[in-house]
């Protein structure tokens, strides 16, 4: 059956579609970056709501900036914008048809679309999901990276900006002018204190050219923290089969676990949908959950993926099950991250670590470490070294957390212990292969890339650790180093 409105009435058993009058629904928030993980995760709280017969005004219209978005536009608006989600629970596939997104813009170079959908009075809230590293952030400080030429280009054509933030500015802009108000913009990203950092890029973005702007967003525009957790694998042949042995010919299917979690704050300029009916947690607490959920399972992701690509481990659940790879993973997490993250309610750390080892062990989620793996120079950063830092501080144990980055290192050398290639994985792959192969036989070279490391180089207990492990992994290989780490 192919996926369309027309479809709706007559879906295969056991797969139940919207509820509600599609037809009858308005948008009220315009999605930038509509990939798999939205879909599986904002998109189905808000058609949680919809199935109650809820928040009907809040549709989503879809958005991109980047050009491999045009594909996605194409399949999504040849099935009405539907998803057919699959839920990838060990104890039994089940699956749902999703629809509360309504249209995708076109994807054009000076997203005039875009400007003009987010100037709409009716749009009140502008979602994100850019990935960590789309922000536009100097990864040695994380402060505003003003001197990028995407930025730069953004600040001499505010009218006519290629980013995703500087169409937000001139949407912002028009509304300011018109007197039509203000929107929210809410990140969905992994990053501590996304709403801070978005809130930065934006108003710093518009201040390049026009100060007065910058100050009308800055006093008037909400920027809710949250934080967002649901392992949505990449779509590929088998996801699609899958979706077709259920009885759905959907051109973009989405497999996600058995578990969700959104916390927000609750900061919202324009009104929002009544998220808390449909299981989000409204707090003004998010950066507890946020820093809970990166120090650990986004961290933990690292932890796994990068001495997993090496030893040709191709999945995270096949981490988990490796004899070694997931006892450093628990031990890691369990002795020298744990001692560092504030419980929440509910949750202690070491409860979190057992959720999240089931999770990653769940073997209908073929969640590749080359995937998880991707784009190091903004997941350890943001994941693994606050915790490094805080260790170091402390006068903690750093061992493991060396290991954590001697791995990484060794990865971004190029070629597995089987003598495979490893394909570029990072938007700055030839700097790091170059720091990693100088490494090999100077360890400290690596640590010298003072934008992800800062001054950990000086510091002697973690340069001593990470400068034995590297070469132990070296001379030795991964896992006789994972033995003796796993001994001691």
């Amino acid at each position: 059956m192919k996926l369309n409105n027309a479809a709706l009435t007559n879906l295969p058993e056991g797969i139940e579609g919207p509820r509600y009058d599609r037809a009858a629904l308005t948008a009220g928030i315009v999605h930038i970056g509509l990939g798999n993980f939205h879909r599986a995760h904002q998109a189905w709280y808000l058609h949680r709501l919809m199935q109650q017969g809820r928040a009907l005004d809040w549709a989503i219209v879809g958005a991109g900036v980047r050009a491999p978005d045009a594909a996605m536009r194409d399949k999504l608006l040849a099935q009405d914008c539907l998803t057919t989600l699959i839920e990838l629970d060990p104890k039994g596939i089940s699956a749902e048809v999703t629809g509360p997104m309504i249209d995708f813009l076109p994807i054009e170079p000076d997203n005039a679309a875009l400007i003009r959908a987010m100037a709409d009075p009716a749009i009140r809230i502008v979602g994100l999901t850019v990935t960590e590293g789309g922000y536009y952030r100097d990864p040695s400080d994380g402060s505003f990276a003003a001197g990028h030429p995407d930025i730069r280009a953004d600040a001499a054509s505010p009218d006519a900006p290629a980013t995703a933030f500087g169409a937000i500015v001139a949407a912002l802009r028009l509304r300011r002018d018109a007197g039509t108000g203000p929107f929210t913009v809410l990140s969905c990203d992994n990053l501590q204190g996304n709403g801070h950092i978005v809130r930065s890029t934006v108003v710093e973005l518009a201040r390049l050219s026009d100060a007065e702007l910058a100050d009308w967003i800055d006093s008037n525009v909400s920027f809710p923290n949250s934080m967002v957790d649901c392992i949505v694998p990449a779509t590929g042949p088998s996801e699609i089969a899958r979706a077709e042995a259920l009885g759905v010919d959907d051109a973009a299917p989405v497999t996600h676990e058995n578990f969700r979690q959104w916390v927000i704050e609750d900061a919202f300029c324009a009104g929002r949908p009544p998220w808390e009916e449909a299981g989000v947690t409204i707090t003004d607490d998010v950066h507890t959950y946020e820093s809970m959920k990166l120090r650990l399972l986004n961290a933990g992701h690292q932890v796994l993926a990068n001495v997993g690509e090496v030893l040709s481990v191709e999945t995270i659940h096949g981490c988990m099950a490796h004899p070694q790879i997931g006892p450093f993973f628990r031990k890691v997490l369990g002795t020298e991250v744990a001692p560092h993250v504030t419980p929440v309610p509910g949750m202690t750390p070491q409860d979190y670590i057992a959720l999240i080892s089931d999770r990653f062990a769940n073997p209908e989620i073929r969640d590749t470490t080359r995937r998880v793996a991707f784009d190091g120079s903004s997941r350890h950063p943001g994941f693994v070294l606050p915790t490094v830092r805080e260790a170091v501080a402390a006068g903690t144990p750093v061992a493991g957390l060396a290991l954590v980055e001697a791995f990484w290192a060794r990865m971004c050398a190029g070629t597995r212990e089987d003598g495979s290639t490893i394909a570029p994985n990072d938007p700055y792959w030839d700097s790091l292969q170059e720091a990693a192969l100088a490494a090999r036989a100077a360890p400290l070279v690596w640590l010298g890339q003072a934008q992800y490391y800062g001054a950990l180089a000086e510091n002697a207990a973690f340069a001593d650790a990470f400068s034995a492990a590297l070469t132990a992994i070296w001379d030795k290989g991964c896992v006789a180093v994972l033995e003796d780490y796993l001994a001691n």
